[in-house]
């Protein structure tokens, strides 16, 4: 079983990692079919900042599919144990669809700016989907 995240607002990939709207998380067979989803509310503020990789390395999660983030957070991830593909952009059933298909390849960029200014630690929430 793998689970992978996708920071998500209203259905697709969120272009920033750290102020998306919240994760969608799947769970995937060695079939590669989803057996379940949740949603993960993201914290306020910076997401490079917040306990969102402990959390989520807690969960079980090993992938993130993101649209772009920066290298704190690309780094912070990794330390938790959570490879990351970036680049990813559109419909997020499209981008797992694409992952599951093999074609995602990281984009190896990041963004160089972090205009959060808010580096107090948030905690996040687990809301499992019904």
């Amino acid at each position: 079983m793998t689970k992978l995240a996708i920071p998500t607002r209203e259905g697709r990939v969120d272009d920033h990692f750290g102020h998306c709207d919240h994760y969608s998380v799947f769970t995937i067979d060695d079939n590669k079919q989803v057996v379940s989803t949740e949603r993960l509310d993201s914290p306020q503020g910076c997401g490079c900042k917040s306990n969102i990789a402990s959390v989520m390395q807690q969960m079980g999660i090993t992938m993130m599919l993101a649209g772009n983030m920066g290298m704190g957070a690309f780094n912070k991830l990794s330390a938790h144990g959570i490879s990351v593909i970036r680049g990813c952009k559109g419909d997020i059933n499209d981008v797992l669809k694409a992952y599951l298909d093999g074609k995602l390849t990281d984009s190896a960029e990041s963004c160089d700016h972090h205009d959060c200014g808010n580096h107090r630690e948030e905690h996040v929430y687990v809301i499992p989907s019904k």
